[in-house]
């Protein structure tokens, strides 16, 4: 299927406060269902071997972070997570929803403007088919700059059987409408195997690796 450029309802800067909530605490369920944090954690398990101070670029309610904070207290690993989003809504919705005593650094504005702390492992989850081109190429070369032990990108596979199934998965939960419809588009927005291949050519990134994940996702990984 042909990749779509619609812009998704969520991104509207004049969404309300109390809507989007709601939109991110229905995705944090839909994520849940479809095991999004999964892949994310096994990269974890692989690239980690000690304490780490990890960067997650677009965390929206911090749903990712809240996993990967239960994931480090399992295992008995020290860590320092940090959130940047650039919605100065996301920041209220992650904290409100966080157990402060996780001590996750919730922050609003660029991640870019974070290229002089030190970072051990960026990731993200659900944002690069939220960038156009060139944005996605910066991030790209940011992450390959910046992450010491590695970087991770978690985002969705674009299939005609997820963009059709999606919707009964939707109903069958009873997300909010813009969940329902930016679900979809989401999926329509993502990208194919060749297209991660080619994005990395670009950048002049040899050895990241595509992996296809159930139920289709399709992650970049890049271990050091």
């Amino acid at each position: 299927m042909k990749r779509s450029l619609a812009q998704e309802q969520m991104d509207a800067a004049d969404l309300p406060e109390a809507v989007y909530a709601r939109v991110l605490a229905d995705l944090d369920r839909v994520n849940r269902v479809t095991l999004a944090a999964r892949p994310t954690l096994g990269f974890l398990d692989r690239a980690v071997t000690g304490p780490f101070r990890l960067l997650d670029v677009g965390y929206g309610d911090g749903g990712m972070l809240r996993r990967i904070a239960a994931w480090a207290k399992r295992r008995g690993i020290a860590c320092t997570l940090v959130g940047i989003d650039l919605n100065p809504r996301s920041q209220a919705v992650a904290q409100a929803r966080t157990d402060p005593a996780l001590a996750i650094d919730y922050r609003t504005g660029d991640y870019a403007a974070l290229a002089d702390e030190p970072w051990d492992i960026i990731i993200s989850s659900l944002v690069t088919h939220h960038m156009d081109d060139a944005e996605r190429l910066a991030f790209l070369h940011f992450m390959e700059d910046q992450a010491r032990m590695g970087w991770f990108v978690n985002d969705l596979h674009r299939h005609g059987f997820a963009y059709h199934g999606y919707p009964l998965l939707a109903r069958l939960l009873g997300v909010h409408p813009i969940v329902r419809a930016d679900g979809q588009l989401s999926i329509a927005r993502s990208f194919v195997p060749d297209e991660w291949q080619a994005m990395l050519a670009t950048a002049n990134i040899g050895d990241a690796r595509i992996k296809r994940v159930f139920p289709f996702r399709l992650c970049v990984a890049r271990q050091r």
